[in-house]
């Protein structure tokens, strides 16, 4: 197998990807952050055909879908509106990238900075470790690349022999799942090590202090890394769930679960012990996200659920908005005034973003294909993954309108 790649570390430096200093905190964006939201009357910039109001109709061009739209001004949602000369500055340096015509976007204040693509099938994974000049892509094409974030060329490719189910990093690790294993590189050191113990695909992962945490068909799989040895040590199979859990996440000592049998179970990790089950959704529970102090889930039921805990402890719903389509995926992330923005994947090919608590839509990505990866990283980036390849955004600094 291919040397994951030569690691070149560069805290600091700028990247032409991203236009943004490498480094940041890999945890959850979205905590911890007030609860004031914006209001969208002022300040708005939205992104669509030219002559057109996006205000009169939020809904994407069939015949752009197709490829054959022939209509100027287009009444309906397109790809981001194009820089005069057909390309468009990635970070204000001079250099130019042709931005393929596969996604656009309507909203409040983030742009395109980005696409690359490579992969022949969907993106399931992004990862951006903290520090580094590299970003990481796994893929239902069984591979993983590698990107320079200051050339925006895929560095190494690696052939994996299975589809990747979930990509995460913690430090310096970087773990990919793909069926029955877990595969794990050190990207300080190129050490490699696979992790065996899966039934069938590894959908989800987490870390918490010094346990890895994999959600696989039959049951959560538990690893310790130990400092002797260097490696990751099997210690506990977490069983309840009677179909595969997809989504894992850890807030408040707990480690919250949710599963394809449209349950979400909560667990000590002091205990590894199950002490509660939420029955709100009635089909699979896609993604699970920690914010101050709620738990959302999502299901391919169409809605969205704020849980918040009662006075005995156990979680309750407080809230439910409800989508038109069944929602894949949630992440949360402050935009560059420090507010909340929660990210919804959903499977018509859109990325909602929502301002919290109040659940304002802040605006919309689409895409030709289906949108499965969604992920954040540090000054305002953000990154979104489907059939084409993946996409990199960015909030933009609020412009006062005179």
């Amino acid at each position: 197998m291919l040397s994951l790649i030569q690691f070149s570390l560069s805290i600091g430096e700028s990247s032409a990807v991203t236009g943004v200093r490498s480094g940041h905190d890999s945890g959850d964006h979205s905590r911890d952050h007030n609860h004031s939201h914006r209001d969208v009357g002022g300040n708005r910039r939205v992104f669509n055909r030219p002559g057109i109001d996006s205000s009169k109709n939020q809904k994407v061009c069939f015949h752009w879908r197709a490829g054959k739209c022939t209509r100027f001004p287009c009444p309906f949602l397109h790809s981001e509106q194009s820089h005069p000369s057909g390309s468009a500055t990635v970070n204000g340096s001079g250099t130019h990238k042709r931005f393929a015509d596969d996604s656009g976007f309507s909203g409040d204040g983030f742009s395109m900075l980005n696409h690359l693509d490579g992969h022949q099938k969907l993106v399931s994974g992004i990862v951006l470790p903290a520090g580094m000049d590299k970003l990481f892509t796994g893929s239902k094409d069984e591979t993983l690349r590698a990107w320079d974030t200051n050339s925006g060329q895929c560095t190494a490719v690696i052939n994996l022999g299975g589809e990747v189910g979930c990509m995460i990093g913690e430090g310096p690790w970087l773990f990919v799942g793909i069926p029955n294993a877990v595969k794990v590189w050190n990207t300080q050191t190129n050490q490699e090590l696979t992790l065996g113990g899966p039934v069938g695909q590894v959908y989800a992962m987490v870390v918490f202090t010094d346990l890895l945490f994999a959600g696989t068909q039959e049951a959560i799989l538990v690893w310790k890394f130990s400092a002797v040895t260097n490696t990751f040590e099997p210690v506990a199979s977490l069983k309840g769930h009677t179909l595969p859990v997809v989504s894992l996440i850890v807030g408040a000592n707990r480690l919250y679960s949710a599963s394809a049998d449209h349950s979400i179970k909560v667990w000590s990790l002091e205990t590894l012990q199950c002490i509660q089950t939420l029955t709100g959704h009635n089909d699979v529970v896609m993604s699970l996200l920690c914010w101050d102090q709620f738990l959302l889930s999502c299901s391919l039921d169409k809605t969205i659920k704020v849980w918040v805990a009662t006075e005995n402890g156990n979680l309750e719903v407080a809230y439910t908005h409800n989508e038109e389509n069944g929602v894949l995926n949630l992440r949360g992330m402050p935009d560059l005034e420090s507010k909340p923005v929660l990210l919804c994947a959903c499977n018509n090919n859109y990325v909602r973003l929502f301002d919290l608590p109040s659940f304002s839509e802040r605006g919309r990505i689409f895409a030709k294909q289906e949108i499965r990866a969604v992920e954040v990283g540090p000054g305002g980036l953000f990154f979104t993954g489907d059939g084409t390849g993946f996409k990199v955004w960015k909030w933009a600094e609020p412009v006062a309108l005179s």
